[in-house]
């Protein structure tokens, strides 16, 4: 199943800074994109629906260090 999800950063530099961290990122391998000007990344990964998405917490707990939100 392939999870998409966006965050919200307060500035594009700060965005830019999540987006190169996720280049990277050992965790998992996800594809990025910048929208609305540069303040949102969208993330979209490969998650097998098995359990708890740790992906999905890795980004959570990365994005709010960069004081980012989750978004739609």
């Amino acid at each position: 199943m392939t999870n998409d999800i966006r965050y919200r950063f307060a500035t594009a530099q700060i965005a830019y800074r999540f987006l190169n961290e996720l280049k990277h990122w050992p965790v998992a391998d996800v594809k990025t994109s910048l929208l609305d000007g540069g303040l949102v990344v969208k993330v979209r990964y490969q998650f097998d629906g098995n359990g708890f998405d740790y992906t999905l917490a890795e980004l959570d707990e990365m994005a709010a260090k960069h004081g980012g939100s989750e978004t739609t």
